[in-house]
């Protein structure tokens, strides 16, 4: 028996103040290998995800809000934001299910958010994703100011550290 509870919530978000990309995962599925991966991940505010998809082989993801709210964008090809949900379950937005290579981006709004993450596996480092030409890598320079022109935007404004 696997349980979530909130001393790993509150021990997930603790590490993931603590880690310069303001996020942590913690896995639930046995190894790589597993088909269906399974993990609670740990979105601080400001955390930057580049742009992604999951193509070839074609994955489809799906979060779950466990707390906090947690803004999750959808682009077109050429970068344009085209959709966005903030999942937040005191407004009875619970769930959000990506298509398999449909480009992507999250990033928490609230201090302490955390979703339950499942993924079709098996995981695959180098094939996992295949990430946005147009979007900063992670840790550039850019990264922050792309994030926030993101936010701005769709006119959302996550709270502060």
């Amino acid at each position: 028996m696997k349980i979530i509870d909130k001393v790993n919530l509150d021990k997930l978000s603790n590490q993931a103040k603590c880690n310069d990309r303001k996020r942590q995962n913690y896995c639930y599925h046995d190894g790589d290998t597993d088909t269906l991966q399974r993990m609670i991940n740990a979105f601080e505010p400001n955390t930057y995800v580049r742009p992604h998809r999951h193509k070839n082989p074609d994955k489809r993801e799906v979060f779950v809000i466990l707390r906090g709210r947690l803004l999750v964008m959808f682009f077109n090809d050429d970068g344009k934001i085209t959709e966005h949900v903030v999942l937040d379950s005191a407004k009875g937005l619970f769930a959000v299910e990506i298509a398999a290579n449909e480009w992507h981006s999250a990033t928490g709004l609230d201090l302490d958010t955390v979703v339950y993450e499942i993924k079709d596996g098996p995981y695959i480092q180098s094939a996992d994703k295949t990430f946005a030409t147009w979007a900063p890598a992670e840790g550039a320079a850019e990264a922050n100011a792309y994030l926030h022109a993101c936010l701005q935007e769709l006119g959302i404004t996550p709270i502060e550290e």
